[in-house]
């Protein structure tokens, strides 16, 4: 007998129509101030921090179903991913856009675009300091579909 919390596998979503999905995250990244100092002035001894978390959100939207287990592979028409630095908070805000003409949503694409450009972020600065953190992982909205738009 299958408990009732089994998973039941990838939903059919053959009968759903294609429409044009998009969807938009964010994540902040907040930072101890010598931290941010550091990212400010020098950056990262790895490199441009923010070119290399752009492509990291972008690889990481398009591999989404590949460390998501019941995500569906999905042919991406757009993915942006861009930063908004707050000097006064100490903080990057990271946001995604991800669009697609399909069967199904973007919504996750977008959240692992931002979440991993968070970590590239943390990795390339971690040599200033451990004390960075990753917060506030969220949908900002979504359109397409049967559900229609969401807005946070």
């Amino acid at each position: 007998m299958k408990s009732s919390n089994q998973s039941k596998g990838m939903v059919d979503i053959s009968q759903k129509s294609v429409t044009k999905r998009v969807a938009i995250a964010t994540a902040t990244v907040k930072f101890p101030p010598k931290a941010f100092k550091a990212l400010l002035k020098k950056g990262s001894p790895k490199g441009d921090v923010f070119e290399t978390a752009k492509v990291a959100g972008i690889m990481a939207a398009k591999n989404t179903p590949t460390i998501i287990p019941m995500c569906h592979p999905l042919e991406l028409s757009k993915v942006a991913v861009s930063f908004e630095v707050d000097k006064k908070k100490r903080s990057v805000t990271v946001q995604s856009e991800v669009s697609c003409l399909g069967r199904t949503g973007v919504e996750m694409e977008a959240l692992t675009a931002v979440t991993i450009a968070a970590l590239t972020i943390y990795d390339m600065m971690k040599w200033s300091d451990h004390g960075i953190a990753i917060s506030d992982v969220r949908l900002l909205s979504k359109s397409g579909g049967k559900s229609g738009f969401y807005r946070f």
